[in-house]
């Protein structure tokens, strides 16, 4: 085990779950949305202060797999998404039968923009577009509705790692994860949001092998979250709630010594009192010979989106021109996740800023 770890997953323990556990003992409902479902989905639509509509899930990518095959999009249609991602977001695009487009992100906020999908809508005929919170910053709901509004193309936000942060538009719905290293943890599972309940109907009989009236009425599978999975979920919850405050502290604290560091940029778009899901900074220089030497130290790091979608063999054939994402090609590799999950102290973060400041010293800094 390194010296600081990476990621700690944090869920309830044994004694915390337990009395979900005995609640579902005693409903005799194991799954098939089951009281506690029903339940967790209420509590999650409350987080927001116009609750939407809340379709629990088995995983995140079922969220997106799912809220791209409710939409009914013509088989072949092209889906914009950043290829500064992970290969959940276009794996779900091609399991619906569409093509992934890859896009370039800006550059501050490491994500696909509303103006970016713009200019790519006048080159091509888009179906789809799935913008990414990357690494938990939150996209503006706002912006991403108005470009529904203006070009008809329906937009799904993938928010796997945002949930917390990112707000659900009034035509743009979302996709969240609540995978064991995510923000709101409880082992495996997600939900998609929406404020379109329709879609939300229909995403909730696709996850029931289309089933209605008793009769399958299109083909879908099974991807309904159990009664076990919302237990975590509950139990959860009020943990996850008192967290947030206190990470959000410790982000901000994070943040400045940071960008303190010569060459080393954070990413934008976090408000106040938002926090990161995992940390990633933009280097001065390539990140291997960093993560390495960090290694050596006892700090574990990771790329995260690297190398970048297109980069992978599973969507080589939708790669585009050799430069043409430049933003992408340069996150690729100058970008480091460093150590960030809950329980991390002062101490720790100041270490691994101090070893990643002897790291880069003997570098030219641009």
């Amino acid at each position: 085990m390194p010296d600081i770890p990476l990621l700690i997953p944090d869920l309830p323990s044994a004694q915390e779950l337990l009395p979900w556990l005995e609640r579902m003992d005693r409903a005799r409902w194991y799954t098939n949305f089951g009281p506690l479902v029903r339940e967790l989905e209420t509590t999650i639509a409350r987080h927001w202060p116009a609750p939407p509509q809340v379709v629990t899930l088995n995983s995140g990518t079922a969220s997106l797999e799912l809220g791209i095959a409710a939409l009914d999009l013509a088989a072949g249609g092209k889906v914009l998404t950043p290829a500064f991602s992970f290969p959940a977001t276009a794996a779900a695009a091609m399991r619906n039968g569409l093509e992934p487009l890859f896009a370039d992100v800006d550059p501050h906020s490491w994500q696909l923009t509303p103006d970016l999908a713009r200019a790519a809508a006048r080159r091509h005929r888009l179906a789809l577009v799935m913008p990414v919170a990357t690494f938990g910053s939150p996209v503006c709901a706002d912006a991403w509705d108005d470009f529904a509004d203006d070009t008809g193309i329906p937009v799904l936000i993938d928010a796997a790692a945002a949930f917390g942060n990112q707000a659900i538009g009034e035509r743009a719905a979302v996709a969240f994860s609540f995978h064991a290293t995510k923000p709101f943890g409880i082992g495996e599972g997600g939900a998609l949001v929406t404020r379109d309940a329709a879609l939300a109907q229909r995403v909730r009989r696709l996850s029931n092998f289309g089933f209605a009236q008793a009769l399958a009425q299109e083909a879908g599978g099974n991807a309904k979250l159990s009664e076990y999975a919302a237990a975590v979920g509950l139990a959860q919850w009020p943990r996850w709630l008192a967290g947030r405050a206190p990470r959000a502290s410790l982000w901000a604290s994070c943040r400045a010594a940071l960008d303190a560091l010569p060459g080393v940029a954070s990413q934008q778009g976090y408000a106040p009192g938002q926090a990161p899901a995992t940390l990633t900074v933009r280097l001065p220089v390539p990140a291997q010979g960093v993560l390495e030497q960090l290694a050596a130290a006892g700090i574990e790091t990771r790329r995260w989106y690297c190398p970048a979608l297109h980069r992978h063999p599973a969507f080589a054939r939708f790669a585009p021109a050799a430069g043409a994402l430049p933003v992408t090609g340069q996150l690729a590799s100058h970008t480091l996740g460093l150590p960030w999950f809950p329980g991390i102290t002062h101490a720790q973060c100041a270490a691994v800023y101090a070893a990643l400041a002897g790291v880069l010293a003997p570098a030219e800094v641009p």
